[in-house]
């Protein structure tokens, strides 16, 4: 294939980057030799501009990216949202009826750049420290209404079940969740997902034309690889994702966008 048709879309953690979270040289250069060849790369990621920044940079991506789970939409180069969605107002009914069923639950309340935290627990302060980040511990009440981007739920993973059930009988009108990882659970505007993220990004950039490839390994990726002309799954992907996607590369520890490339290349 012509690599100039194409543009590919990767999730961030358990895809591109290791176990570690760190990126394999042979996928470095193999987006280096995409990149070179016409291609596109991009990133679609439930990270918030300060989170992704790093990864961002070390990949030298310059195309606007879909963050925050696909509620906007980034150019890290110009330092700017190209567009975002923010949560309605009935998410705050919902924090509070979480609050009560559940006492020790950790809510993060992400803004554009900024990550309020309403309600502590170790998983929060986990996260925080291993994203060497300084949140802004607030009451729900305190925490400005405008561009709320996501609300996230941190809690540990064989506590989580009990979370999901929960709110799909009692808070699924009016947003749209989104399990993001074994311990983390998201609560995103209406209608927001990756692949939501994913056609905005296409259009707002002109290239509804190309032809997308996208790759994940969690639910918060199985309806981006599904909508994609050719969707790849890592090996350590959940068993739905990989049935959303048509092909399986190799794991997040073994340099699986080098595999994606190589396979575009030889279409």
């Amino acid at each position: 294939m012509d690599l100039k048709k194409v543009i590919l879309i990767t999730d961030l953690d358990g895809t591109l980057l290791d176990d570690d979270k760190n990126i394999a040289e042979a996928d470095l250069s193999a987006i280096d030799e995409f990149r070179a060849s016409g291609g596109i790369f991009t990133a679609a990621t439930g990270r918030g501009v300060a989170m992704a920044l790093r990864v961002i940079g070390e990949l030298k991506i310059d195309f606007p990216c879909v963050i925050f789970n696909g509620a906007a939409v980034y150019d890290f180069g110009q330092d700017k949202f190209l567009w975002h969605s923010d949560m309605p107002p009935i998410s705050n009914k919902y924090i509070r009826m979480l609050e009560k069923e559940f006492p020790d639950i950790g809510i993060e309340i992400l803004h554009e750049k900024l990550v309020y935290v309403t309600d502590n627990n170790q998983t929060v302060v986990e996260h925080m420290a291993f994203e060497q980040l300084t949140p802004t511990y607030s009451r729900l009440e305190d925490v400005p209404e405008d561009n709320r981007l996501k609300v996230l739920i941190a809690y540990p993973p064989e506590k989580m079940q009990q979370v999901i059930d929960f709110t799909r009988e009692n808070c699924a009108q009016g947003v749209n969740w989104v399990h993001s990882s074994p311990m983390y659970y998201e609560m995103l505007p209406e209608g927001i997902s990756k692949a939501a993220g994913f056609r905005k990004l296409l259009e707002i950039t002109g290239t509804e034309g190309k032809f997308t490839a996208a790759a994940g390994d969690f639910g918060n990726d199985k309806d981006m690889i599904a909508e994609a002309d050719l969707g790849f799954a890592v090996a350590n992907a959940l068993d739905y994702v990989k049935e959303a996607a048509d092909v399986i590369v190799r794991d997040n520890n073994h340099a699986p966008i080098s595999e994606i490339i190589d396979y575009l290349r030889k279409l």
